[in-house]
């Protein structure tokens, strides 16, 4: 029996905006990465977030990005290690209080968008992260890609570090993320998804945007919540991965 997380990122309305399909998706995932108010989310959106969450048996973790609402968290800023490291502090204790108040632990932290890409490839951002997460509580669990300075960082520290894929996004040979700003970044085939993360989970590999192998680890999987059918493949990729003898379990669980 494999053991792995299944998480999505949530919690992305505010104030009239409203972005996401929240309550439902919850219900077809086993952690929730939850905006903190910078890249998107505000206090009451944050605080119906993590209340769904509880009724439905859902980990709880921070999602800081970059204080950037009009790019969405998704443009790189030019920010010195002491401001990457406030703003991770600032967004962490702000979800933590939250999920105190509904008598639920903070389970891990998850960069958003620009400042987790960011984070793969340049480790005084990493560090500057990692820093941050060990400065509010060592327990906490890091979540990024396996094989990039932000696991680097994360294991000098000392944190326990969750490695993560994305089910609905391309790789680069390099096992970056394909950027966004190109068309092929996203995958919208649904069985073809699926098939790639099983391959993940059980043969360790999946194949980049370019044709080649690469060789990954699993200990949690990425579906974003901020699409048309997400809930559908959400709840898709559940069956799909329970039937082939995977269990979906919070990573705190297993790590």
């Amino acid at each position: 029996m494999y053991r792995i997380d299944l998480n999505s990122d949530i919690g992305e309305s505010f104030g009239a905006y409203k972005l996401g399909m929240d309550e439902e998706i919850v219900k077809h995932i086993s952690s929730a990465n939850i905006a903190c108010g910078f890249h998107a989310g505000d206090p009451l959106v944050m605080d119906k977030t993590v209340r769904f969450c509880k009724e439905n048996n859902v980990s709880v973790g921070a999602h800081p990005g970059f204080p950037d609402l009009l790019g969405f968290g998704r443009r790189n800023l030019d920010a010195s290690f002491d401001e990457i490291r406030a703003y991770v502090i600032y967004q962490i204790g702000a979800m933590k209080a939250f999920a105190d108040s509904h008598g639920l632990n903070l389970q891990h932290v998850k960069a958003h968008g620009a400042l987790y890409n960011m984070a793969a490839v340049d480790e005084k951002v990493a560090l500057a992260i990692v820093e941050a997460i060990r400065a509010v509580d060592e327990n906490l669990i890091c979540v990024g890609m396996a094989g990039t300075a932000m696991e680097k960082a994360a294991k000098e520290v000392g944190l326990r570090f969750a490695c993560e894929v994305f089910a609905d996004r391309n790789i680069n040979p390099d096992g970056t993320l394909v950027s966004r700003k190109h068309p092929n970044a996203m995958i919208h085939d649904e069985e073809l998804a699926c098939k790639r993360v099983l391959k993940m989970i059980k043969e360790g590999y999946v194949e980049a945007v370019d044709g080649t192998l690469v060789q990954v680890k699993v200990d949690t999987v990425c579906v974003h919540g901020d699409n048309p059918k997400a809930v559908e493949f959400a709840r898709k990729l559940k069956t799909v991965l329970e039937e082939n003898g995977v269990q979906i379990v919070p990573m705190a669980s297993f790590l």
